[in-house]
């Protein structure tokens, strides 16, 4: 999996985010202002529908401090370069309205950054979610030839760390981040590497975070290393989305992660014929079909939203595209 993912990465990898982290910079930043990205056609904001909000960005670094990974391995500061998408509602009279709104934790592939998921990203902060993509240390679109996948082990606690302090900018009573989210309405999100990252984070005893509500796993796995077990206990909703032509996390590992949640609430979409990235890069319909699903699945099992059921049936059954199964059952 590791080789055929390298070669993937030689040809496709994402040219880093325009932004130097320096060590003896320890400190949280952030852009000074936000870039609005045009995506609603009026004012009128519904959230849970795609496209219905305009888009506002921010990049912000946070220093997590040293301390012992799951395999007790001594680890130094961790440098998390985190970009916030968060939805822009407008008033009749042009005024924002700020928030709250659910945040949705994303985990990128191995040596890359939010660039090629930019689409995917967009549509789910479009449909009111903040969309916070984290940039990992030693296997983001940065670190070329001294990317180090052994440090998927310690991810899951970046991924935990990064939302501890989103919570704690959003407490505080000024700032851009101030009451901007719900800490009641929390997903996470990742794909392949990020998938198992995501994955562990959710299900495995090493590194579960009970703040979390639901959880979407694209092309992902259990990762071996992982210290802990999976799903000793009951895990949050899952939704677990792979390609039947990925040969870099073949169907059978998602297929593994499904069945072995035997306890809890969990969803399969089957992509037919999809391949390791064109379900998540850049727009496509095979990408559009995934927004449709993960934004139910969210609206669901986040939002609390019973008729997103339906939605996820509909667009999750496309003859000869995709099929959407659940509790166990296996792909047709």
């Amino acid at each position: 999996m590791v080789v055929a993912l390298l070669a993937l990465v030689s040809a496709c990898a994402e040219v880093p985010l325009p932004h130097t982290v320096k060590p003896a910079k320890r400190q949280v930043s952030a852009t000074p202002t936000p870039t609005p990205t045009a995506v609603s056609r009026d004012n009128t904001a519904e959230l849970g529908i795609p496209g219905s909000y305009q888009i506002g960005r921010r990049q912000v670094t946070f220093t997590e401090p040293g301390h012992s990974g799951p395999t007790g391995e001594n680890l130094g500061a961790r440098v998390l370069v985190t970009v916030v998408q968060y939805p822009v509602a407008l008033r009749s009279d042009g005024q924002a309205v700020h928030g709250p709104f659910p945040v949705l934790l994303f985990a990128p592939g191995f040596m890359q950054c939010g660039g090629p998921y930019s689409d995917l990203l967009q549509a789910w902060a479009s449909a009111g979610y903040v969309v916070a993509t984290v940039n990992f240390p030693r296997t983001d679109c940065s670190v070329g030839t001294a990317a180090d996948e052994a440090d998927l082990v310690n991810q899951p606690a970046d991924m935990s760390y990064v939302l501890t302090r989103l919570l704690a900018l959003n407490a505080q009573p000024q700032g851009w981040f101030s009451g901007l989210v719900n800490r009641d309405q929390i997903g996470v999100t990742g794909q392949s590497d990020g998938g198992d990252t995501v994955a562990a984070l959710a299900a495995n005893a090493c590194c579960t975070d009970q703040r979390v509500r639901a959880v979407a796993v694209l092309s992902g796995a259990e990762w071996p290393p992982m210290p802990g077990r999976y799903f000793p206990r009951q895990a949050p909703p899952m939704l677990f989305v792979q390609g039947t032509a990925d040969t870099i996390n073949p169907p059978w590992m998602s297929l593994q992660l499904y069945q072995a949640d035997t306890a809890g609430i969990r969803y399969y979409l089957d992509l037919l014929g999809a391949n390791h990235t064109g379900p998540y890069w850049g727009t496509n319909p095979v990408e559009q079909l995934v927004v449709r699903v993960t934004v139910a699945f969210l609206d669901r099992y986040v939002l609390g939203q019973a008729g997103a059921l339906a939605v996820m049936a509909r667009d999750g059954n496309v003859a000869g595209a995709a099929a959407l199964i659940s509790d166990g059952r296996l792909p047709p």
